[in-house]
């Protein structure tokens, strides 16, 4: 069993090596997560919206009619 208190000193000496700050290391910190949380929030509202607007597009097109009646894209009959 001393190979099972190795290592649970070794990883509680990992996490509080861990839970010291270094002060030359740069980290988001919580202005960088309030920052990144807005963001997320308004990309959501803008595909909720987006998705709204999109319900509304009709796709279909008339068919346009040429000059014999027969929609525009039809090929001409041949004689």
């Amino acid at each position: 069993m001393p190979d099972m208190s190795a290592s649970v000193s070794l990883a509680a000496t990992d996490l509080v090596s861990l839970a010291d700050l270094d002060q030359n290391k740069v980290t988001p910190g919580v202005l960088g997560f309030i920052v990144f949380a807005v963001m997320a929030v308004a990309v959501w509202g803008l595909m909720k919206s987006m998705s709204k607007h999109m319900r509304k597009v009709d796709f279909k097109e008339p068919a346009e009619t040429g000059t014999d009646g027969r929609p525009a894209d039809s090929p001409a009959p041949r004689s």
